[in-house]
């Protein structure tokens, strides 16, 4: 999500500027934005009339952000990238 990833960068310039806890206090609050966005979808932000479908989220793109800021938060507190899930792909 490109939102995620610019704010990711804004994060990286500032990183001087700000401590590590206000930095994982920032993680922290973008990943719980992308949780309730996840759980707004997930409640009915879809719906089809008339055989035509309309979503108004992408909920792929909103797991991709939570798991950026996951990983955001884990490399704050020392835990490394989170992985979750894994794509076999065929050579």
């Amino acid at each position: 999500m490109i939102i995620a990833t610019i704010y990711i960068y804004i994060i990286i310039i500032c990183e001087e500027k700000m401590t590590r806890q206000e930095r994982l206090v920032e993680a922290e609050t973008m990943r719980g934005l992308y949780v309730r966005a996840e759980q707004a979808v997930l409640q009915g932000q879809s719906y089809t009339i008339g055989g035509q479908s309309l979503t108004r989220a992408n909920l792929a793109e909103i797991r991709k952000g939570r798991d950026e800021w996951d990983n955001v938060i884990a490399s704050l507190t020392g835990g490394g990238r989170v992985i979750r899930r894994i794509v076999p792909i065929d050579d």
